[in-house]
């Protein structure tokens, strides 16, 4: 946490010099330090900028930057400890701004996805794994250490696609950020088991009372959250002064993930609950864009940080090896994924698109391995070549993420298929009667935020309406309340003439992201010419598309319930 807190005062040193032209403050920076930052911050800069003018991601311009300027190459930037804490301020900062995009209800809401399904992809990882690796001669422990190196995915990467994309809040993105939280918690038991593997610490009771103390540290971040936070915030907000704000801000979150790191949770994890403190406050948007800067500065480094470990030498000497580690992984692990998903009750094409963009191995499997290395354990059991490999292949994984998470993208815009739907859709009796009974009623086709604050609306207006949906975890949430839903998809004609389409006399598409709004709309308007088809979208630049397709209006999602009671 010191060399955390040291770039972030050079930063701001710098950040001085650069306002105030006073150089005498430039003696107190570190020349050495400044000039590795600036070769940091420069090459990521030309070189993503490069990587945008070619059609490549952000993040794959920031891993090849770090190939580039590492100690295997150029040799810009030899201080690996001042690179991993860059790193460790950059995933910090990224978990702190996920965790304010999302709240407490919405983690309740998605409790079965965090320890169903991410309990299931990590055992089922370090199971399969361990079961492998052991008729290869490869000891147990080696064997068992190797499995949660490969179990982890990379929280940072995963988040930050997901929220670029504004994908979050989709099935896909929920069900891998269910998984990735239950990783960041199983992060905290791997890293006690390590030294037992290697033959030292402390015993079971040891383990079991640092998972009991990492426990009640996250319960009082949680009661603070919901006791404390908002109060504090809003003392705070009434100065009306920015730079305290941004300042409170910033020590909420490097507070927070300090002190539950004394307790042994990861700092990440800490940062996403202090992200989920300051959620819960009406403050949450305008902490989101006070932290966004510094957020993009340094989750540059943390990529950049993954591109410097990889030794070039190393992969072109063992190319065969690596590719073939890199297919296992990529196969074993997305298949595990797409089993934990599918077991969910979700759609193939859900749980192939959460499986392709849960692929890779995560960041804080470095943190494992390093911590391996210390008693004697090393990835397959072998010494140097089992670390450069895993490395080798890590970063390869994560290079590669951007495409697979597009083409899991592809796969479930194009591979549910009919069968899957009708699977889901077997209509009970008493439902199909129910179904039957409606007229001029309103279709809501999706249930996540948007389509939640649509059917209150309806309720406390007395309206007729009927949710269709894939999500269980939506249609299950919707069924304890009352409301008539159909699990199915709703692009499919069987499950539009099942909720009385040719009956209905609206249609609401209130969640989806543009591309399947726009293929609802399509659909729903080839079945029905006359009916007003109203789709929320984010995206200012998706709503001449959609409207295209077939909707009546196109607005922002946050007005879709009030638009919806003024529609005449």
């Amino acid at each position: 946490m010191k060399r955390l807190f040291s770039i972030l005062l050079a930063v701001i040193s710098v950040g001085w010099v650069l306002a105030t032209g006073e150089t005498s403050a430039a003696s107190s920076v570190d020349h050495h330090l400044f000039a590795e930052l600036a070769a940091l911050f420069i090459s990521s800069a030309l070189i993503a900028y490069l990587g945008f003018r070619i059609g490549l991601t952000p993040i794959i311009g920031f891993l090849l930057a770090g190939v580039v300027i590492g100690p295997n190459a150029l040799g810009l930037v030899q201080d690996r400890e001042l690179i991993d804490a860059a790193a460790e301020i950059g995933v910090i900062l990224l978990l702190f701004t996920i965790g304010i995009e999302f709240s407490l209800e919405s983690l309740a809401r998605i409790s079965r996805l965090i320890f169903v399904g991410g309990g299931l992809q990590v055992g089922l990882t370090i199971g399969v794994t361990t079961l492998l690796l052991l008729p290869f001669g490869v000891p147990w422990q080696a064997a068992l250490f190797t499995g949660m190196l490969f179990a982890l995915s990379s929280t940072a990467i995963v988040m930050k696609l997901l929220a670029d994309r504004d994908e979050t809040g989709t099935e896909p993105g929920q069900a891998s950020l269910g998984i990735l939280i239950f990783q960041d918690l199983a992060v905290v038991a791997m890293v006690l088991l390590v030294p037992l593997l290697g033959g030292q610490g402390g015993g079971p009771l040891a383990i079991l009372w640092a998972l009991v103390r990492a426990g009640l540290i996250i319960a009082l971040v949680l009661l603070v959250a919901r006791r404390v936070m908002p109060k504090v915030l809003e003392a705070v907000a009434r100065t009306c002064s920015p730079e305290i704000f941004l300042l409170t801000i910033v020590a909420i979150c490097f507070g927070t993930a300090y002190l539950t790191s004394l307790a042994g949770v990861s700092l990440s994890l800490g940062a996403f609950l202090a992200g989920l403190m300051v959620s819960e406050s009406r403050f949450g948007q305008q902490a989101f864009a006070e932290i966004l800067p510094l957020q993009i500065l340094f989750s540059a480094a943390f990529f950049i940080s993954v591109g410097i470990l990889l030794d070039l030498q190393f992969l072109v000497n063992n190319l065969g090896l690596v590719l073939l580690g890199l297919l296992l992984v990529l196969l074993g692990k997305s298949l595990i994924t797409f089993v934990s998903v599918r077991v969910l009750g979700y759609a193939s094409g859900v749980a192939a698109a959460s499986a392709l963009t849960l692929a890779q191995i995560g960041e804080f499997s470095f943190v494992l391995e390093r911590a391996g290395r210390e008693v004697g354990l090393t990835p397959l059991g072998v010494a140097e070549g089992g670390a450069q490999t895993f490395i080798a292949c890590t970063v390869l994984l994560m290079g590669v993420t951007p495409f697979m998470a597009s083409l899991g993208k592809r796969f479930i815009r194009e591979s549910i298929s009919d069968t899957d739907a009708a699977e889901a859709t077997e209509i009970p009796q008493d439902l199909e009667e129910t179904l039957a009974a409606l007229k001029g009623h309103t279709v809501i086709a999706g249930y996540g935020d948007n389509a939640r604050a649509l059917a209150n609306a309806l309720d406390g207006a007395a309206l007729p309406y009927v949710v269709a949906t894939l999500s269980p975890t939506g249609a299950t949430e919707a069924e304890a309340q009352g409301r008539t839903v159909l699990r199915g998809d709703y692009t499919k004609g069987h499950i539009l003439d099942a909720v009385g389409l040719q009956r209905a006399s609206l249609v609401v598409i209130p969640d989806d992201r543009p591309a399947m709004a726009e293929r609802t709309a399509s659909i729903v308007r080839a079945k029905h010419p006359d009916i007003p088809i109203i789709a929320a979208t984010t995206f200012q630049s998706s709503v001449a598309d959609i409207k295209a397709a077939g909707a009546s209006e196109v607005i922002t999602a946050e007005f879709a319930a009030t638009k919806l009671l003024v529609w005449d």
